[in-house]
């Protein structure tokens, strides 16, 4: 039953009941509503092979729980929260400095369910393996769902948390360390931390940053002005800043711990300048932060200055990528459903356009891509510690997030550009996950340090040649090899010019192989093994004369349908 007028405009001469079947408000209803958990086969083989039959058993009842939960409520929440962001209430009603970030009730609502339902507690990971179920890969599945909803409320509750504990457990006074537990008790996605590197001499650079700490017996004072800090409102801080006398350069920068609150109680030095009028993510408050005279720990061994602490520190971003490379495919999971539901439902010239043969050919391919960069993200998060495979996933998942909003956007016309409908937020939510945590080109010169540096391709080819089962994947990875050495013995300014291609081919055997690896697993009746044959196709065949027009993923559409969307 509709919940709408009709109007005149409803009962034209040339109107009739077929047309308006066209824009009947119920019919598009969207993946909200939907069980993501229940409505992703692929996230379900995955869960299968990484948590057992044993495992998935126990863990399943949990997972449904969540998948209704970020289908409904959690994304509702999303749309709320997007048109009514957070606010900075600056001064009290005598003037004082407060700066108090306000959130809004959605997405207050949004966190206590999260927090109530979290997969990735102490308290659930303990039990989880009390039951035979691996907590990492339940805390993927999590995340992996979340993203879908919201990666602004993913990002709010989850960054830095692993980075504030960590390095606080190894370097932080005996009182501020049970502070930080506190903070914690609830996980690393307590919401409670942030990383704040970023200045306006800008992100990547860390050796102009201007931030200064000055020691004040067992603390530091640090006084700095921080250019892009999401959740501002948290409590615990990882800072980047130059102990006075220290190298003006990257040698000289050291990570400290900052907290809202001294020792003692009383309001630290930590002012927010404002509040990010952001393109997107608008469920994480993003700020420009001023520390003046703020207590501050230095998160470094004695007389390490930058050494140790900054290194772990960077160790430790690898993780983050890893979280970022999650939010893109969650993004372009959301936006495959988006379009599916969508095009089963929307008709053009007498027939649903999933029937169309040209619109099979888009959401075929994109099935394909989102399933190769699900590989990727779920075998860093759950897979051997490959030390090239974070910037690599996150250089092809964080990219397909855009691209796969846009189509998404493509594919619902001129409605997906209107913000009633849900996939404009997608996009402007996706074009922030190849921005942080590094973009395209720093990725690409974390892949040089690792291969100049740890001679990590050795390892990682590896893992591609145990992974590989075709005659055509196999012969990729030799010839990667090839390319990595010829690489090699490039100069110093070309190497880096030529990176980014390298780097893409890396991405794509990488896909290629753990799609064949997946096939192997026996866990579906041969699909994953089609998924992997059209993803090589497209990738790494030699595509002939006819360049492809002989291989469509679009034959092979409803079988390729019947395992994305259940």
């Amino acid at each position: 039953m509709s919940h709408y007028l009709i109007e005149p405009a409803d009962r034209l001469p040339f109107g009739s009941e077929d047309k308006s079947g066209r824009y009947a408000t119920e019919r598009y209803q969207g993946a909200v509503g939907l069980n993501w958990w229940t409505c992703d086969p692929s996230l379900r083989l995955l869960m299968r092979r990484h948590l057992g039959e044993q495992g998935l058993a126990w863990a399943e009842p949990y997972l449904e729980e969540v998948g209704a939960l970020m289908g409904g409520s959690v994304a509702r929440h999303a749309e709320e929260t997007d048109r009514n962001p957070p606010r900075l209430e600056k001064y009290d009603r005598w003037g004082r400095d407060i700066s108090q970030v306000v959130m809004p009730a959605s997405f207050l609502a949004a966190r206590r369910d999260l927090l109530d339902n979290s997969l990735t507690s102490p308290r659930f990971a303990a039990e989880a393996r009390e039951n035979g179920a691996d907590p990492v890969a339940l805390g993927a599945a999590w995340t992996y769902l979340l993203d879908q909803a919201d990666i602004g409320m993913a990002c709010a509750m989850g960054t830095g948390g692993d980075m504030v504990v960590g390095l606080a457990e190894r370097y932080a006074p005996d009182d501020v360390k049970a502070r930080v537990r506190e903070l914690f008790k609830d996980g690393f996605y307590a919401g409670e931390a942030a990383q704040m590197l970023t200045e306006r001499t800008g992100g990547s650079d860390l050796g102009a940053l201007e931030a200064t700490a000055e020691p004040d017996g067992e603390a530091w004072r640090l006084s700095g002005y921080k250019w892009f800090a999401s959740n501002a409102n948290g409590s615990a801080f990882v800072v980047l800043a130059k102990p006075v006398g220290a190298d003006d350069g990257v040698r000289g920068v050291a990570p400290f711990l900052v907290l809202w609150d001294r020792r003692d109680g009383s309001r630290n030095g930590v002012r927010i300048r404002r509040l990010k009028d952001k393109l997107g993510t608008r469920s994480v408050a993003s700020a420009e932060v001023e520390f003046t005279g703020a207590e501050a720990f230095l998160l470094a061994g004695p007389g390490s200055g930058e050494g140790s602490g900054l290194s772990t520190m960077m160790r430790l971003t690898q993780g983050s990528r890893l979280g970022v490379a999650m939010m893109g495919v969650g993004v372009a999971r959301r936006a495959l459903v988006e379009s599916l539901c969508y095009a089963r439902v929307r008709e053009a010239f007498g027939k649903p356009l999933i029937e169309q043969p040209l619109m099979r050919r888009k959401l075929a391919e994109l099935i394909v891509e989102v399933e190769a960069a699900q590989a990727l993200v779920f075998d860093g998060y759950c897979g051997p510690r490959l030390r090239l495979a974070p910037a690599l996933i996150k250089l092809r998942a964080a990219r397909l997030g855009v691209t796969a909003a846009s189509d998404a956007i493509e594919i619902h016309g001129g409605n997906g550009y209107i913000e009633q409908w849900p996939v404009a937020r997608l996009l402007r939510d996706a074009q922030v996950n190849p921005i942080w945590e590094g973009g395209d080109n720093i990725l690409c010169l974390d892949v040089r340090r690792a291969m100049a540096k740890e001679r990590a391709h050795l390892p990682f080819l590896d893992r591609l040649r145990a992974a590989a089962t075709s005659p055509l994947v196999a012969e990729r990875i030799e010839d990667l090899a090839k390319a990595v050495e010829a690489w090699q013995a490039l100069d110093t300014a070309t190497a880096e010019a030529r990176l980014y291609p390298l780097a893409q081919f890396m991405a794509d055997v990488y896909a290629a192989a753990l799609l064949e690896e997946q096939a192997t697993w026996g866990l579906d009746d041969g699909r994953k093994a089609l998924v992997a044959r059209l993803y090589a196709e497209a990738h790494l065949a030699d595509r002939g004369p006819l360049r492809g027009l002989d291989a469509p993923a679009a034959d092979h559409f409803d079988a390729l349908l019947a395992g994305a969307l259940g």
